[in-house]
């Protein structure tokens, strides 16, 4: 086949900052390609896909996405995909996407015949005393699955405010809590310890050492999140070590006990990641990377074709109202999300937003 490539890159602010473990985030990049089918006697179909790295996470660099994709043809034959390097993993994802959706088409994609007609959504609290607040107005929207953002002030404090954040929840709700890697083991344990015998559904990545750390200290880290799923009855969930195919191969291989929260967004050929998770019959999450509608888009539809024995998890996509201007949300914020609100997205009017 042949293609037309094309690709901007973006960089939108956020409608709040939003704090982590990491510290504040107040704007998100990306790079969105779009890819048309030009052979002779073709479909002329339209693909996108968006490459939405985070390098703390140790994905590649939005820098590095977009040299990769400067290289490319404009006019491209032969596999788009091989012509990136392997180190763009975000970007290979995007162009995997957009080949799928020029190959195929729209009818054939799995969300057109999902496994199920909606999908539970965990409700986002913020960091902090600003968790109060806002529990209850998500309480009143419906959602029964929460997400407290923690490791993000002193751990005494945070600590203080956990039996007050539950008792703001409505009965048979359950918190999840996401340090996004900020804590050590000793704190890590502190935490777990408490987690017991509240209603916590998961302690999201508890602990973490970005890829500047070190090989070494990587796998140190690792033996201790091992270690922790194995003393505590809370379950654990990776997210900031799952980036690409081969993290997943890595803690299936070692026979992770918890829960994967997969960022499509971040894991190359995430249909292939999500395969050989769909074989290890694995405990997963879907979760948002912070990307745009589009990048959602692909991701809510995985998540739609997602097939699975366990009972399904609520989405880790409760991040609506995201962006400054609006119209590069996803769906709006609610206790679940329909196939049809995914199908809405106009891909192609948030390629023409930024032009």
């Amino acid at each position: 086949m042949r293609f037309r490539f094309q690709f901007r890159r973006y960089r939108l602010p956020f409608r709040a900052v939003v704090r982590t473990g990491h510290g504040p985030w107040a704007e998100r990049e990306g790079v969105i390609v779009r890819l048309e089918d030009v052979s002779e006697g073709g479909t002329g179909k339209v693909g996108f896909g968006e490459a939405a790295p985070i390098p703390w996470f140790g994905t590649e660099t939005v820098d590095e996405d977009e040299e990769a994709a400067r290289s490319l043809a404009e006019w491209i034959e032969g596999d788009v995909v091989e012509q990136v390097p392997a180190r763009c993993g975000c970007l290979r994802g995007a162009i995997v996407e957009a080949l799928a959706e020029v190959e195929r088409g729209r009818e054939d994609f799995v969300a057109v015949k999902p496994e199920v007609a909606y999908l539970g959504v965990a409700g986002l609290l913020p960091a902090g005393r600003a968790a109060l607040e806002i529990a209850p107005r998500r309480s009143e929207m419906g959602f029964r699955i929460f997400k407290w953002k923690v490791g993000v002030g002193d751990v005494a404090d945070e600590l203080s405010l956990l039996d007050d954040v539950c008792a703001a929840l409505p009965d048979g709700a359950k918190l999840r809590l996401d340090a996004n890697g900020a804590w050590d083991r000793r704190k890590a344990q502190r935490w777990l310890e408490r987690c017991a015998d509240r209603p916590v559904e998961f302690v999201e990545q508890p602990c973490f050492a970005e890829a500047s750390q070190g090989a070494t200290q990587q796998r140190k880290v690792e033996d201790v999140l091992l270690g922790l799923a194995g003393d505590f009855p809370t379950p654990i969930a990776l997210d900031e070590s799952l980036v690409g195919e081969g993290d997943v191969e890595r803690w299936l291989g070692v026979g992770w006990p918890g829960v994967f929260v997969v960022k499509p967004a971040l894991l190359g050929d995430a249909r292939a990641a999500l395969a050989r998770l769909e074989k290890a019959k694995a405990d997963v999450v879907f979760s948002s990377a912070l990307e745009t509608a589009l990048g959602t888009r692909s991701a809510l539809r995985m998540a739609f074709g997602w097939k699975t024995a366990r009972e399904r998890r609520a989405l880790g996509f409760g991040v609506a109202p995201l962006f400054a201007d609006m119209q590069f949300d996803g769906p709006g914020i609610a206790p679940f999300v329909r196939v049809e609100d995914v199908e809405r997205i106009d891909a192609e009017a948030i390629w023409n937003a930024l032009s």
